[in-house]
């Protein structure tokens, strides 16, 4: 499913509308599009980055329980969120065709790469964290599915469709980060009791 959600960001990256508006604002405030497509191509070269290092020892934690630790603010002055605007406009500073050029190389790799990895690989990401492989790649669909929309909006297409599988761990992974943040019964009301949800505890990201 990952693959399949990259292959589904390279084929919205590749658009002559994304090449045309690449310095232009993009629906994101303080990010361009050329900002946001790195952004999006930094999911599987992270990918591909720690599965270079060696295996962490050590207790891990979840996909949901990854983004309630590395996202603790919605202010985008935030350094948590200058820095990610700053790595997506260093990715594409080369330009819009190296950083098709880089997305296809990676996602080459990684179809050859992941399927040789045993169950139970742990990955050491961001913030010294230690995930399953599989939790980090729930991490990794997430940002591609929410990002592909951004992008798709930025530059006035039709977001392209995700396979139902792909939506379905992007949407349970990002309610299961409400959870870790409010509890069940917060996340409960929030979907069926929105005038007992002061906390917006399915506002998560």
């Amino acid at each position: 499913m990952f693959l399949e959600a990259v292959t589904v960001g390279g084929g919205l990256l590749r658009t002559p509308e994304v090449a045309r508006r690449w310095a232009e604002p993009s629906a994101l405030p303080e990010l361009s599009v050329r900002g946001l497509a790195g952004h999006l191509v930094r999911s599987p070269v992270q990918v591909q980055t720690y599965l270079d290092r060696p295996e962490p020892n050590g207790p891990t934690i979840s996909a949901a329980e990854y983004f309630a630790t590395v996202v603790d603010t919605d202010d985008i002055s935030a350094p948590v969120h200058r820095a990610v605007r700053e790595r997506g406009e260093e990715r594409a500073a080369a330009g819009h065709a190296a950083l098709v050029d880089e997305l296809d190389a990676v996602t080459a790799r990684l179809s050859y790469r992941l399927g040789a990895e045993p169950e139970g690989r742990r990955v050491r990401v961001a913030y010294d964290l230690i995930l399953l492989l599989d939790e980090y790649l729930r991490t990794r669909i997430v940002e591609i599915a929410v990002h592909v929309d951004d992008l798709a909006v930025s530059v006035g297409v039709e977001p392209p469709r995700l396979g139902a599988g792909v939506t379905d761990v992007a949407i349970a992974t990002l309610v299961g980060v409400g959870r870790v943040r409010h509890g069940d019964g917060a996340v409960l009301r929030a979907l069926a009791r929105r005038e007992r949800d002061p906390v917006h505890a399915l506002r998560v990201l």
